[in-house]
This record gives structure tokens, sequence and C-alpha cells, in this order.
């Protein structure tokens, strides 16, 4: 197994254990909700501290249930690693695309340089 196999591997193993870990060892258990976002614990965090606590601002869009937002924020994350595929593709087609052609040249300047090369042997056989 070559080296990037197994770095990939483990990646993969990490990532799975992340996953499985929280839900295997019940974290979380002891709330209503347990695995909510980062906004939802901040804003129950914020409300212990400072029960008149009043936002500054509002959301210009509130979802009607919580799997529409789910599906927003999954949607999101979706269209963002497109772009981001996107663009490392884009990328590594123009450097493939850029070695090829500095390989061309030189194959089309080693093949001159070897008829250049032929014709002088001959002008000095002559």
């Amino acid at each position: 197994m070559s080296r990037n196999t197994k770095i990939n591997v483990l990646l993969l193993i990490v990532v799975a254990a992340l996953a499985v870990l929280p839900l295997a060892l019940g974290l979380g258990d002891h709330k209503e909700e347990p695995f909510t976002g980062a906004d939802g614990e901040a804003e129950s965090a914020i409300t212990e501290i400072e029960p008149d606590y009043e936002p500054w601002f509002s959301p210009l869009y509130e979802p009607p249930s919580g799997e529409i937002e789910s599906a927003l924020f999954s949607l999101q994350a979706a269209l963002g690693a497109g772009v981001l595929a996107y663009y490392f593709g884009v990328h590594r087609g123009r450097r493939q695309g850029e070695q090829r052609a500095l390989e061309r040249a030189r194959d089309a300047e080693s093949a001159a340089g070897g008829a250049a090369t032929a014709e002088e042997s001959t002008a000095e056989r002559a």
C-alpha cells in the first residue's frame, strides 16, 4: 500500500470516528436537543448569562421548520464544495496543460536539434 493510500485510509477512519463517537458515547444525552448547532448553543448561553438580552438584529429569512433550515444549510455546503472543486479542477487542468505544452516544446526542440545534427554530419561527409 502506498503512503498516500495509508494517509487517506487513516483520514477516513478519523472522520468516521468523529461522526460515530459522540453518538456511541452518548454525548449530549442530558440535553433536550443534543446536537444543535452553535447558534442554538450560543443563544442558550447568552440567555443564561443575561436574561434581558435583546439581539441587535433579526434574520432576513426564518425557515418555517428545522428540516427546511437543515436542507438549506446542506444546499449551501454542497454549492460551496462544488465551487471549490471547480476552482481546484480548473487550476489543476491549467497546470497539466502547461506541463504538456512544455513537454511538446521540448520534444519539438529535440527533434529539430536531431535533424540539424543529421544535416551537419551529412555535410561533413561531403
